[in-house]
C-alpha cells in the first residue's frame, strides 16, 4: 500500500499549491487585480530557493523596503542583489519592471508637453532626476504657449554639484528656436533650498536670456517629491 504524503509539517512548493492559488495561473484567469504586491514580484522572481517558496522570498524582498513599492523601486541593483535569495539576475529583472513602469509614466506625462506650473515641471523632471544621487542640471526649451520644445541635460556632476555651462544652454535655446526656459536641477542631499552657487547661476543664466530675448520662467530644485521654485519663492 502506497503510504500518505504528510504534508501537515513539509513545506508545499508553488507547484503542489492549489492552481488557484499559483500566482501565474491566478494572474491569467483573474487579472493582475487579484494578485498581492508579494504574488505580482513572485511572477518576477519566476523561482525561490532552498527555503522559500517565490511568493515567500517576494514578501521578505517587500519587508525589506518597508512593505513599499515605491521604496523598492528605487533601491539600487547592489542593495537588490544583497537581499538573501535575491542574486543578480533577480534582481535585474525586478528593476527591469520598475523602469518600465518609470517610462510608461513618463510617457504620459509628456503627452500633454505643456508646462503652465511648478507642480508641472516636477511632474515631468520627476522620473529623470528626483532620485538621482547625483547632481544633474537640465534645461525644459518651451515656445510662446508653454509647450515643451526639447529637453536637455546641460550637465552630470557628484553629489553636491555639476558644472553648468550658459552657452550650452543658449545654444539649445537658439537650434529649438525656444522662447523660453525652464531651468531644473536635483539636490541629492535632500534639502531643497538653493545655495549661493545655484542663486548665482540663475541670475547668469536670466542675463544671457535677456540678451537673447528668451524667459527664464523658473528655476527649479527637486528632491523625491519635495521641490522649491524660484518664482514661487520670490527669488525671480
Amino acid at each position: 500500500m502506497e503510504k500518505a504524503t504528510n504534508y501537515e509539517n513539509r513545506k508545499l512548493t508553488i507547484k503542489q499549491w492549489s492552481v488557484q492559488d499559483r500566482p501565474r495561473e491566478k494572474y491569467a484567469k483573474n487579472g493582475a487585480v487579484a494578485l498581492s504586491d508579494a504574488e505580482l514580484i513572485a511572477i518576477l522572481l519566476r523561482t525561490g530557493n532552498a527555503s522559500d517558496s517565490a511568493v515567500e522570498l517576494a514578501k521578505k524582498v517587500l519587508a525589506s523596503s518597508g512593505n513599499s513599492l515605491n521604496t523598492l523601486s528605487q533601491m539600487s541593483l547592489n542593495h537588490l542583489s544583497q537581499i538573501k535569495g535575491i542574486g543578480q539576475a533577480k534582481a535585474v529583472s525586478l528593476m527591469t519592471a520598475f523602469e518600465i513602469g518609470k517610462r510608461i509614466q513618463a510617457e504620459k506625462v509628456e503627452e500633454r508637453l505643456q508646462i503652465l506650473s511648478s507642480n508641472d515641471v516636477v511632474d515631468y523632471m520627476q522620473n529623470k532626476i528626483a532620485y538621482l544621487e547625483h547632481e544633474e542640471f537640465w534645461t525644459i526649451y518651451l515656445n510662446q504657449a508653454n509647450r515643451i520644445l526639447n529637453t536637455c541635460q546641460i550637465s552630470k556632476g557628484g553629489i553636491s554639484s555639476a558644472e553648468v555651462d550658459t552657452r550650452i544652454i543658449m545654444q539649445q535655446a537658439v537650434l529649438c528656436k525656444a522662447t523660453q526656459i525652464v531651468l531644473c536641477h536635483n539636490h541629492p542631499s535632500g534639502n531643497v533650498r538653493p545655495s549661493r552657487t545655484d542663486i548665482q547661476l540663475t541670475e547668469r543664466i536670466q542675463k544671457a536670456a535677456r540678451v537673447m530675448d528668451i524667459n527664464v520662467v523658473d528655476h527649479i530644485i527637486v528632491h523625491r517629491r519635495k521641490y522649491y521654485s524660484f518664482v514661487e519663492e520670490g527669488q525671480l
